[in-house]
């Protein structure tokens, strides 16, 4: 998937010359939590968002340092932070030169863009202009929209098995002996794990694919030091209750 397939294609905007206020109440108004900020030939010259408003004198919020931070920080670091906190204008608050995506842009690299840069949203440019945004909310949409759930005609439990073995075994945590008996949709996994984290990839892998209805976990913890060994703690539920 790409940008162009998830993004926000009507975007609320807000000038440099707008005031906190007026943009604050526009965030609420259309319930979003960042603002691309445009002038007005419509280019794209910051972006401001609810970090932004944080750190703010109104609210008695403002960054409070002992003087020997401010020494070591700097007059221009002081100064910096009061226009932030004070300012009345966007242009003043605002962040500069956001990290922007095109429309091409695949869904792993905007993902990878906003965690490497700590970002929560990237507007979207093509040929200098502005024509969407993705943010979080897009991406939360996308998982959510997913066709998983269609039926696969070759979904049966022969095909279904082959597909959690192969789901499971390229992984290097793997479990050794993999075991997988599938009936009805009802998927058995057993096996040796030598670390408890593999057991729940495992899982997780065998419920991603597709007409998986549930998995039962029969997989035993070896300690490969002294050989002691744990059965699953779905077997050990099954055992007291019996």
């Amino acid at each position: 998937m790409r940008a162009h397939q998830i993004m926000t294609r009507s975007v609320i905007t807000v000038t440099p010359d707008a005031t906190v206020l007026e943009a604050a109440n526009l965030m609420l108004r259309y319930h979003v939590s960042g603002l691309p900020v445009v002038d007005t030939a419509g280019r794209l010259v910051g972006i401001v968002s609810e970090g932004d408003f944080i750190r703010r004198s109104e609210i008695g919020t403002q960054k409070k340092r002992g003087r020997w931070l401010k020494f070591l920080l700097g007059a221009g670091k002081a100064a910096t932070d009061y226009v932030h906190e004070h300012g009345r204008k966007i242009s003043e608050v605002m962040t500069l030169d956001p990290i922007t995506i095109t429309e091409q842009t695949p869904l792993e690299d905007i993902v990878s863009s906003m965690e490497s840069n700590g970002v929560k949203r990237l507007p979207v440019m093509r040929d200098g202009k502005l024509v969407g945004i993705v943010s979080r909310a897009n991406l939360l949409q996308a998982v959510a929209g997913l066709a998983r759930d269609i039926p696969d005609p070759t979904a049966d439990d022969d095909h279904i098995r082959s597909r959690i073995v192969a789901a499971i075994e390229k992984n290097d945590w793997s479990p050794f002996g993999l075991n997988v008996i599938v009936r009805d949709g009802i998927a058995h996994l057993s096996g040796v794990i030598t670390e408890e984290r593999s057991r729940l990839a495992s899982i997780v892998a065998a419920e991603n694919v597709t007409g998986v209805r549930k998995v039962h976990d029969h997989l035993c913890w070896v300690d490969t030091m002294c050989g002691m060994y744990v059965e699953s703690p779905e077997d050990n539920e099954m055992a007291r209750a019996s």
